[in-house]
């Protein structure tokens, strides 16, 4: 078999897999230190299970490992497939693998043993900042390659956000990981006070808009016209959006910094950008659920599907509570809040992990010769039991969050605090108690995805090199 004539799924299928590893392995952290912030001896008095150390490690596990994995596997199969050739090296691909797999552990050893930058989303050191850079270097050397290989003149719309996200992120974490090392395991940034918290949430809010967004709508532009067997709706505004979110995201950044040190002028073009986003980010929610016009009943008996469009849903969500938060007023009541976590939930639960489970779904049972997972009423007794832990994780920060900003703001008659923080902070106990219980549901609802995902995979033979379709070679 010519390599010229197939497609490599096997560095997909190893990013799939791991999609499914990685997630179980963020959320359970995920879970723990939800518990932790109820019953605080959960932390067993040892440094390294410290809430303020598993933290991070949740979320670079649930963002990269898990989130990354996926956008690595969905990329390489949605470039090889639209562009109708093999992927543009083999070696460079597995590279890729590994060595990300390679940063994914670092982080779990670094991170608990207290060696971190202490930035946000940018707290590994500055050795696996560098082993990041050269593997997202050699991502993109595969990726635009095959682009550039490709057997079809044109580049379809699902390319272009998997292109300006790695392109983006790479500016992003070289410019905001600069710093001068001082031993092997410690650096210090290059940047200094407010220029510092500036350039550090120009990367975070962009990590959030490119890494967790751009990426994720390339693979919503794929799978949802596969899955409900319908074109999108508008190509044409799916490339508006593309140019209109691009553009905006990269501005949106000091609104993480309202009410300090920042420039105040700064702070309102980062409010006034946010909200233009609002535009292009429901242009794309929206063709995303037109693409279902004439599909609709396909929701009945399709979990795949439900996955997919509820994750759309989500997102809409999340694109517009998003830019209300970044107005000054709103923000005042909800900075420093628990409003904050659920907002980043509702986008990261609701949208990423969502049309992730969607994507591997669909993904999966392919890479292993399959017509479809093993139980197809697991997938669905999973997107219900998800949905539900959604509901409740997010329900309950925007209430404990308000509460919170209410009680911080309340003066008495006289002119002092009605509250003391240490109220605020009991107060908020059952909110968290039914947090840890929509974190449960959703990790339990990832067991059952793993167990579906095992049973497909025992006894059948990984898929490594499927044959392009003579007529699509015909035709290039």
């Amino acid at each position: 078999m010519q390599a010229d004539t197939t497609y490599n799924y096997k560095v997909v299928r190893q990013f799939a897999v791991m999609t499914i590893v990685w997630g179980v392995v963020g959320m359970l952290v995920g879970v723990l230190i939800a518990a932790q912030l109820i019953w605080p001896e959960l932390n067993f008095n040892t440094p390294w299970l410290s809430y303020g150390r598993l933290r991070p490690l949740h979320t670079n596990a649930v963002i990269f490992a898990f989130g990354g994995s996926a956008l690595f596997a969905s990329s390489y199969y949605i470039v090889q497939r639209t562009c109708h050739a093999r992927i543009f090296s083999d070696g460079l691909a597995a590279f890729t693998f590994w060595g990300w797999q390679a940063v994914i552990v670092l982080a779990a050893v670094t991170l608990p043993m207290g060696i971190t930058t202490s930035k946000e989303y940018a707290e590994l050191e500055w050795p696996i900042d560098i082993l990041i850079a050269v593997v997202w270097i050699a991502y993109a050397v595969v990726f635009f390659g095959t682009i550039f290989k490709r057997k079809v003149a044109h580049v379809y719309v699902a390319n272009w956000f998997f292109g300006a996200y790695i392109i983006t992120i790479a500016l992003l974490h070289i410019v905001n990981s600069a710093a001068i090392p001082v031993t092997l395991w410690k650096s210090y940034s290059v940047y200094a006070g407010a220029q510092d918290a500036m350039v550090q949430w120009w990367y975070g809010h962009n990590a959030v808009g490119f890494f967790l967004t751009a990426g994720f709508l390339g693979m919503m532009y794929y799978f949802i016209p596969k899955q409900a067997e319908r074109p999108v709706y508008s190509y044409r505004l799916s490339v508006v959006h593309f140019w209109a979110l691009i553009f905006t995201y990269m501005w949106a950044g000091p609104h993480h910094l309202h009410y300090t040190a920042l420039p105040e002028w700064a702070q309102s073009i980062g409010m006034v950008f946010s909200l233009i986003l609002l535009a292009p980010s429901w242009g794309g929610m929206i063709n995303g659920m037109m693409t279902l016009s004439g599909a609709w009943h396909k929701l009945r008996t399709d979990p795949i599907l439900k996955f997919l469009v509820v994750s759309l849903s989500f997102y809409g969500m999340a694109t517009f509570e998003g830019p209300m938060m970044s107005i000054k007023t709103v923000n005042a009541l909800s900075h420093y809040t628990d409003w904050t976590v659920g907002h980043v939930h509702a986008g990261a639960l609701g949208w990423v992990a969502l049309v992730t489970m969607g994507a591997m779904y669909y993904l999966i049972p392919r890479l292993f010769g399959q017509k479809a997972m093993w139980s197809v009423q697991l997938i669905d007794v999973h997107f219900w039991i998800a949905t539900v832990g959604i509901v409740l994780y997010i329900s309950a920060m925007w209430i404990a969050g308000v509460m919170q900003g209410l009680m911080w703001r309340a003066v008495s008659a006289d002119g002092t605090l009605t509250y003391t923080f240490v109220e605020s902070v009991k107060a908020t106990y059952p909110y968290y108690m039914v947090r840890l219980a929509g974190g449960v549901l959703f990790f339990s609802g990832m067991l059952l995805m793993a167990y579906n995902v095992t049973r497909t995979i025992m006894g059948n033979r990984a898929v490594d090199d499927a044959r392009i379709p003579a007529p699509l070679l015909a035709h290039a």
